[in-house]
């Protein structure tokens, strides 16, 4: 029980850093940021173009060889879920100092749900898993969670530049998403992924 249970509680984490990311109001990751964008140029509702972007990146991953799972199901909903959740609960800070604290606990709380999903090794989200199938492919000079750390962040760069291109505006949020979040999944998925026999970690094929 304990994979499923780790892919839940990574999941919820993960939401909850979405909602602190978003509550800092400081530039969002760029996955929203290129859903903000589309919505805004198509004139469509911002959840129906996230569910589009989320299952256009499926395919893809499908495509490069990484097999939807549990955790491809379960990631959208439970994240969503939790993310709602703690926006409802944590009102927006009104000091700048304090929207950056909350800024840099949204970072550390991201990188967790994101390591300790993945470890499950129960299947990923959208994002995680085109960015493993990016990963399996490049012909990189690193190997394992530190490959996986730059195709993520390469992904997060060009989602943030199509949200920016369609009108979306970054941040310092934007930023720190792009630059620190798969360096530090990339730390943590080696402490958090079961012990042998108990699953191997997507990012790590």
């Amino acid at each position: 029980m304990r994979r499923p249970l780790q892919l839940v509680l990574g999941c919820v984490v993960l939401g909850a850093g979405i909602g602190l990311l978003l509550r800092a109001q400081l530039g969002s990751d760029g996955f929203s940021l290129a859903a903000f964008g589309l919505a805004r140029r198509t004139g469509l509702p911002f959840g129906l173009v996230n569910a589009a972007v989320g299952l256009t990146m499926v395919g893809l991953a499908a495509a490069l060889g990484v097999r939807p799972g549990a955790g491809t199901l379960v990631q959208p909903v439970v994240v969503g879920f939790a993310a709602q959740l703690t926006l409802d609960v944590v009102p927006a800070p009104p000091a700048l100092l304090t929207r950056g604290a909350m800024l840099i606990a949204a970072m550390a709380v991201l990188a967790v749900g994101i390591a300790a999903y993945l470890a499950a090794g129960l299947g990923a989200g959208p994002l995680e898993a085109l960015s493993t199938g990016l990963a399996d492919r490049a012909q990189a000079r690193w190997g394992g969670p530190r490959r996986f750390a730059a195709a993520y962040s390469c992904l997060q760069l060009v989602l943030a530049g199509t949200g920016w291109a369609f009108g979306a505006a970054p941040g310092v949020g934007t930023v720190a998403v792009v630059a620190g979040l798969g360096p530090a999944v990339a730390r943590l998925l080696p402490l958090l992924t079961p012990a042998p026999g108990a699953g191997t970690p997507v990012p790590s094929r």
